[in-house]
């Protein structure tokens, strides 16, 4: 069981570390699209990984077309975002999918929202905030994909 988590643009080191942590964790590769917000010999990016970082399996682009190229275009992406109509709940997650969340200020670019609104998924949440912190969101969405599969390779 290997799923992907996509951070476009990243802007936060904690959230990263947070993330990757989770990634180390759980088996998931983690995929940074550049520019970052920080650099990633971070102190703060490195205290929220502690000293799992040799665990996580770490890939850094330039642009989503170069994500794409390396990961394949047969692979199922799902974005997540505020602006879906459909919850994280609603789709059947399978081996290899690929989570793809936005930078924490803006969240993910509209060109690919629109692009792919059939595979947009939100959290629900309440109207007082904009959005959820993204390594809460990344680990909810990750957690759903490795229940509805059973958890398989996890202890």
């Amino acid at each position: 069981m290997a799923f992907h988590i996509v951070l476009v643009e990243p802007e936060i080191p904690a959230n990263t570390g947070n993330i990757s942590r989770t990634c180390a964790a759980t088996g998931t590769s983690l995929h940074l699209i550049r520019p970052l917000g920080f650099l990633t010999d971070d102190k703060t990016l490195k205290r929220a990984g502690l000293d799992y970082w040799h665990s996580v399996d770490i890939h850094y682009y330039d642009s989503f077309g170069e994500l794409q190229e390396k990961l394949g275009s047969r692979r199922r992406y799902y974005y997540a975002t505020t602006k879906a109509q459909r919850l994280y709940t609603e789709f059947d997650y399978k081996d290899g999918d690929v989570f793809v969340f936005g930078k924490e200020t803006k969240g993910l670019p509209p060109e690919l929202i629109e692009a792919n609104a059939e595979t947009c998924m939100r959290m629900p949440m309440t109207d007082s905030v904009r959005s959820l912190n993204l390594s809460n969101a990344a680990a909810i969405v990750l957690f759903e994909g490795l229940r509805q599969n059973a958890f398989l390779g996890l202890k």
